[in-house]
């Protein structure tokens, strides 16, 4: 099986243009994103065809559960279809070095911008859609007044978490601190947060400081995976919810481990994230046995 290994500043996946092919996905996702005896990955992301958009991704944990859609992983897959030439007549999309797409997922269809550099794309802008902040859509199992929720205390390890909820296509939930995200024990309180009981499909947790009205430095922990260098759908949540709170400006780079993440939010609107994407090395996976 031959596969791509992109980043995206370092949230880095497998990708494997599977429109021809059927494995046991969620199994080879745990094989294939080990670090130690696989290729080594946040996820795996697969290409597919789609009846309602250019083409289809899945996207694969790390654990092998299946997640409904990741922002980086978007950009990685944006990067790939657009370098390998997968979707027809490339050539005649591409429009002051910049080429458009569709991308079909399990939260709905996105769209995707990419900037060229000759016949490849190296920076990636893809629209995440309208944030979601009712409970059910989240989903959280809690009994509030007010929505958004804002500032929702969760007590973890005796130490209370103001968190504010809500769905990029997935669930995430957001900690406002003020010490630097470097000092917050995110190994120990990441996973509980992730698997508490108020959140039926676990969560993506993040932690970010304010530094500025243009800048948030943050961490993530993501359902599935742990803590990553990057999350794209979890730069978006942390901008909406900043934005909400007022401390932040529309358009807000998030600064995270693995580099910074722009995203703009107009209150109203759709959720842009953009940033630059790699591709690292190409390879050919020979199974666990070989």
């Amino acid at each position: 099986m031959k596969f791509s290994k992109l980043q995206a500043t370092g949230n880095d996946f497998i990708v494997v243009d599977a429109r021809t092919i059927e494995e046991e996905w969620s199994k080879l996702a745990q094989v294939t994103c080990d670090r130690h005896f696989g290729i080594g990955a946040d996820g795996l992301i697969l290409v597919k065809d789609s009846i309602n958009a250019d083409l289809k991704m899945r996207i694969f944990n790390a654990d092998g559960s299946e997640a409904e859609v990741s922002g980086n992983g978007l950009r990685c897959f944006v990067k790939y279809a657009i370098d390998k030439s997968l979707i027809c007549d490339i050539s005649s999309r591409i429009e002051r070095d910049r080429c458009s797409l569709t991308i079909e997922t399990l939260s709905g269809i996105k769209k995707a911008k990419a900037y060229m550099s000759g016949d490849k794309a190296n920076h990636i802008e893809v629209n995440m859609g309208l944030p979601q902040f009712q409970p059910g859509q989240i989903p959280v199992k809690v009994e509030v007044d007010i929505i958004p929720i804002l500032g929702y205390p969760l007590m973890i390890n005796g130490k209370k978490l103001n968190l504010s909820l809500l769905s990029m296509g997935n669930p995430h939930a957001v900690s406002f601190i003020t010490q630097p995200t470097a000092d917050f024990h995110l190994v120990e309180i990441g996973p509980k947060v992730e698997n508490h009981h108020i959140f039926p499909q676990r969560i993506n947790f993040e932690v970010a400081r304010v530094l500025s009205m243009g800048k948030i430095e943050a961490r993530v922990w993501e359902r599935g995976v742990g803590e990553t260098l990057a999350c794209g759908s979890g730069a978006c949540a942390i901008a909406v919810a900043a934005r909400l709170l007022d401390y932040v400006e529309p358009q807000v780079d998030i600064i995270l481990k693995g580099g910074t993440l722009t995203v703009s939010w107009d209150r109203v609107g759709d959720v842009l994230l953009a940033g630059t994407v790699e591709e690292v090395f190409t390879g050919e996976w020979l199974g666990e046995n070989n």
